[in-house]
């Protein structure tokens, strides 16, 4: 196979995306770290768990359970929605918001009804944006090391099987298995900085929502659900183009930088109405 045999894997590249993993998977707890120091006994860590065990149902199962049947599976609808970008853009920010927020909302309810504080609410944004770094982003960038690595050591024969394509890629993945090996082999600096960029926006992000969620629930005010909804959907638009192809990345980390800068002025001045440990 002599498609990926011009497609050279420098050691910077596999240098960048290492370094880059390691910071990533230090930044929740360092984020932690920090918020536990700062609140001491006001803020409890088993909310951190409960945010990230939070993200994993509502996203990595339920949402993706969704996903797997109008995104992933051969059916007319998945048919519309991959074949339109409005679609795909609409179906994915409404799914993301959904999900996310409306089971954001159901636990701070009902499992932290007698621990919604304001502390309480940041630590769980930090477990729910967290865990989302290692279980998508890290796992991400771990596929792209082993694309590099194999292509690199072990060659294109070797990369074949690793994708799982020894007889040949299919048509219509090729555009899309290339692109993945172009990318991982050209990592750079840019790229490591992008990477870790957009999740720290993105983790500032989480935490404005879940107090934005929490600050409803503490005032029994359904409305901010609504409001979290929206706004998650609004922060997602460029994402989901940036994955039609239909944005640039510069325009995408703008996007999520202005969207993530509004949520958190919002999600501060509710956090000083919110009740404080005692």
């Amino acid at each position: 196979m002599e498609l990926f045999n011009d497609i050279e894997v420098k050691q910077s590249a596999l240098t960048g995306i290492a370094a880059t993993m390691l910071i990533l998977f230090v930044m929740p707890v360092i984020f932690s770290a920090i918020w536990k120091k700062r609140c001491g006994k006001s803020s409890s860590l088993k909310f951190l768990f409960i945010g990230a065990a939070g993200f994993l149902v509502s996203v990595r199962v339920l949402e993706l359970g969704l996903h797997m049947i109008f995104i992933v599976g051969d059916n007319s609808a998945s048919r519309f929605i991959n074949g339109s970008t409005p679609a795909y853009v609409i179906y994915g920010i409404l799914t993301a918001g959904v999900f996310e927020e409306v089971g954001r909302y159901i636990i701070i309810r009902f499992i932290m009804r007698k621990n919604i504080t304001r502390e309480n609410a940041v630590m769980y944004g930090i477990g729910h944006g967290g865990v989302e770094v290692w279980a998508i982003t890290l796992l991400s960038l771990a596929s792209t090391f082993a694309i590099a690595f194999t292509l690199k050591t072990q060659g294109t024969e070797a990369l074949m099987k690793l994708l799982g394509f020894s007889d040949g890629i299919p048509a219509n993945l090729l555009d899309s298995v290339t692109a993945a090996v172009s990318a991982a082999a050209t990592y750079n600096a840019l790229s490591g900085f992008t990477a870790v960029f957009e999740r720290i926006v993105c983790m500032f992000a989480h935490i404005g929502l879940t107090v934005i969620v929490a600050y409803g629930v503490e005032k029994s005010k359904i409305k901010y659900l609504f409001f979290a909804v929206i706004s998650h959907m609004i922060f997602d638009i460029f994402p989901a183009l940036y994955q039609r192809g239909e944005a640039e990345i510069l325009a995408m980390e703008i996007w999520l930088a202005v969207c993530t800068a509004l949520l958190t002025a919002w999600s501060v001045r509710l956090y000083k109405n919110m009740k404080r440990e005692s």
